[in-house]
């Protein structure tokens, strides 16, 4: 069912925890359908030069949590916000059809990190990215649009 990089990445998930200060915070999820992701981001010259997360949740968004944190670090902001769902279930090796809703996750904790931290600097969504529309959460839940307050 899961490949062996989902498995890994659940068993011994990577940039688990907090970031003091963290200059990006982004939640996302809905105890509805059990799946909230926590990413935090330190940014330095535009890069980002880490990333933690807690998730609480399946294996599955466990494991997209892990991989993105991956995918992310060393990267520039707007090569981050490029970052799609597709990408983090192929950076697994793939996840079942229940579980894409996962990667989606991953990739609306990475935008809401970096929203957060551009709003902190004065940076606009649409002034810094060329992707404007923002990923709804699993298609599998009642409230698609998973208002976090």
């Amino acid at each position: 069912m899961y490949s062996e990089k989902v498995m890994d990445h659940f068993m011994n998930p990577r940039n688990v925890g907090e970031i003091e200060n963290a200059d990006g915070i982004g939640e996302v999820g809905n105890a509805k359908c059990g799946d909230i992701m926590k990413m935090y981001l330190k940014i330095e010259n535009d890069v980002i030069v880490d990333a933690k997360f807690k998730t609480f949740g399946c294996g599955a968004a466990v494991a997209t949590s892990s991989i993105s944190t991956e995918l992310i670090i060393g990267k520039t902001v707007d090569e981050a916000l490029k970052i799609t769902n597709k990408a983090v279930a192929e950076a697994l090796d793939g996840l079942p059809p229940a579980k894409m809703h996962c990667s989606n996750l991953a990739e609306e904790a990475i935008r809401a990190a970096i929203q957060d931290y551009r709003s902190k600097n004065g940076m606009s969504q649409k002034e810094s990215s060329e992707k404007e529309d923002y990923i709804t959460c699993c298609k599998r839940c009642e409230d698609i649009n998973h208002d976090i307050d």
